[in-house]
């Protein structure tokens, strides 16, 4: 199994920054790791990096605020892309504070069945009423 870089880390430590350069020495590409970067709305609000270097970032502002996008969503996505990454002989470098992202990508997660439509609207009609 092809292991990967996990650099982790507060907003405005570095992590971009260091990421880059890495990427840039060890042939690497860049996966988001920040539950907030991953929405095209909120670019102001995080450090979202360029495409520095001509280095491929993967999950910067690739959904939008007005969808559900859970934490296995992300997951789902990530397996795509890091499907791709090693496919190019690339060195997969993930980057972030999302600690939930990182525990995923460690421990994996609890598989939990989808719930249905028809429950999630009962549910948020209730929680209205409170």
């Amino acid at each position: 199994m092809q292991k990967v870089i996990l650099i982790a880390g507060p907003t405005g430590s570095g992590k971009s920054e260091i990421a880059l350069k890495l990427a840039k020495k060890i042939n690497g590409e860049i996966i988001n790791a920040d539950s907030m970067q991953v929405y095209k709305e909120i670019k102001i609000l995080s450090a979202r990096p360029e495409n520095y270097f001509n280095i491929n970032h993967y999950l910067y502002g690739s959904i939008s605020v007005k969808n559900n996008f859970s934490a296995g969503d992300w997951l789902k996505k990530v397996k795509l892309n890091l499907k791709k990454i090693i496919n190019k002989k690339k060195q997969p470098i993930f980057v972030g504070g999302t600690g939930l992202y990182f525990k995923l990508l460690t421990e994996g997660i609890s598989n939990i069945p989808k719930i249905p439509d028809s429950i999630r609207t009962k549910v948020r009609k209730l929680n209205a009423k409170l």
